[in-house]
């Protein structure tokens, strides 16, 4: 039987994104802003302690010089050596300071403004973070005043300098340290782009491709993606992605399969509903025989070909997905149920036993047809089972009934072997929640759509001993005011 393959709604592959817009790009990019942050904090600290470096080497190159002339006697050098002097060391004044005595050694002639004083001795890390920031930031053009210590003797050397050349240090290494950041984090984001490229924007595209390609062709099962054995997010995401693949596939067979049962259940519906017509014909006819025992069941074989007709207009309606709305109107139960004992024919002469427990007053408010569908289903599914099992010492189905206010509770109880755990799990399933093998599991998909269409519900119910046990609850129609009203009246 040719049919059209099933597909679903498959949108246009979507264009692969441009580098800089894809997880790759954006990867690089992350990374060599992250690792620069990380080194412009390294970059304040560093600074300043270059700095501090500075400005020792600046002390220490002069107090060498104090010390030399320290070691004449009071001799005042020449302004000529003086200015030598200073200009060899890079200051303006040079003193040198014993706890007894002080000592100038080299001073320019004009005198000068001091802007800030620092004691090398005592420098906190904060103070040499401000201190670097504002140099760098502000300095160049002011006179700044630097003291320390010299070794470990008791000696203190004092200069007084332009920071022009501090400042101008600082912009170098500041320079220098930029570039050889900026090569360090290219070179760290560029190994780590080449190792998350390989551990995770590869697989992630090659799981992209393959849903793109079961997309265009969901029933080809080389389309199927092909896990990877590892045990990382990936891995396991493309391990799911190919289960559900395969489950997809297999929901598109039975689609398949579903929708080429029921172009061939149309037929055959068709042709049965003629077969049924003539039959339901020559029943007719079949009253007008003046035989007591005809008379007796035609009314029976009438009302077995009628629900054969209707059957099989709904094995139609279920295949478009509708179930007529139920005719409700109040009907006495047990006479229903013995419709389905003698449709069953479980008569005295068959082994399986019928018990009917529903008191002769109790009525329900719903389509007794489509409830006798419900029943007859029930009952005989536990027919079925109470027959395939010959290990049964007791064979018997009990139908049972009880009123609770406006709701009515029956119950269809066997003493079989029970319901299979696969039943269970898609029991209202059709074509998955079938009870025997063979079956499809229509019955009971119908009839919970008919118990639901009423507003009742329907369940399987554990029980101590063997057999199976269905519930069903059917609540009475909401009655109107008005009516409520009108039946007071009469």
């Amino acid at each position: 039987m040719a049919s059209e393959e099933i597909k679903p709604d498959v949108k246009p592959a979507i264009a692969e994104p441009g580098f800089f817009r894809g997880l790759s790009g954006r990867l690089l990019l992350l990374t060599v802003i992250f690792v620069m942050v990380a080194e412009v904090m390294i970059f304040v600290p560093s600074v300043a302690t270059m700095r501090l470096r500075w400005l020792s080497d600046r002390l220490n190159t002069a107090a060498a010089a104090a010390v030399t002339v320290a070691g004449l006697d009071n001799i005042e050098l020449p302004r000529a050596v003086q200015d030598e002097t200073l200009m060899a060391t890079g200051t303006k004044t040079i003193a040198l300071r014993r706890q007894d005595a002080s000592r100038l050694i080299a001073t320019v002639e004009d005198p000068v403004d001091i802007y800030a004083q620092y004691d090398m001795a005592d420098v906190s890390s904060f103070d040499a973070i401000r201190d670097a920031l504002d140099t760098l930031i502000f300095g160049g053009n002011r006179t700044i005043r630097v003291y320390g210590p010299i070794g470990e003797s008791d000696q203190t050397i004092d200069v007084v300098m332009r920071d022009r050349n501090l400042r101008k240090a600082m912009l170098t290494y500041a320079r220098n340290v930029f570039i050889l950041s900026f090569f360090i984090s290219l070179i760290t984001a560029t190994l780590i782009f080449v190792a998350v490229n390989r551990l995770t924007i590869v697989p992630l595209r090659r799981i992209i491709g393959s849903m793109q390609d079961f997309a265009s062709h969901p029933s080809d099962p080389d389309r199927v993606l092909v896990p990877t054995d590892g045990r990382d997010e990936i891995s396991i995401a493309g391990q799911h992605l190919a289960a559900m693949q395969t489950q997809l596939q297999r929901t598109l067979r039975e689609q398949k399969n579903l929708a080429e049962l029921g172009l061939a259940v149309s037929k055959i519906n068709h042709d049965m509903r003629n077969i049924l017509s003539s039959a339901q014909l020559i029943s007719d006819r079949l009253n007008d025989v003046d035989d007591p025992i005809v008379k007796r069941f035609a009314p029976k074989l009438l009302r077995t070909i009628d629900r054969a007709v209707g059957y099989t207009t709904d094995v139609l309606a279920y295949g478009g997905t509708r179930e007529e709305p139920p005719n409700r109107r109040k009907l006495q139960l047990q006479p229903l149920v013995a419709d389905v004992s003698d449709m069953l024919g479980l008569d005295g002469q068959s082994d399986i036993t019928f018990a009917i427990e529903v008191d002769e007053t109790i009525e329900i408010d719903a389509d007794g047809e489509q409830i006798f569908r419900v029943i007859h289903n029930l009952c005989r599914n536990a027919m079925q089972a109470l027959t395939a099992d010959e290990t049964l010492v007791q064979r018997k189905i009990t139908v049972s009934a009880l009123r609770i206010g406006s709701v009515v509770s029956i119950s269809v109880d066997d003493t079989g072997p029970g319901m299979p755990q696969k039943a269970r799990e898609h029991l209202f399933t059709a074509f998955r929640g079938s009870v025997r093998s063979g079956g499809t599991g229509l019955g009971l998909a119908i009839a919970r759509e008919i118990v639901l269409a009423h507003g009742g519900t329907i369940a399987l119910v554990e029980k101590p001993t063997s057999g199976t046990l269905f519930r069903i609850e059917l609540p009475d129609q909401p009655v109107s005011l008005d009516t409520f009203r009108n039946r007071l009246r009469h």
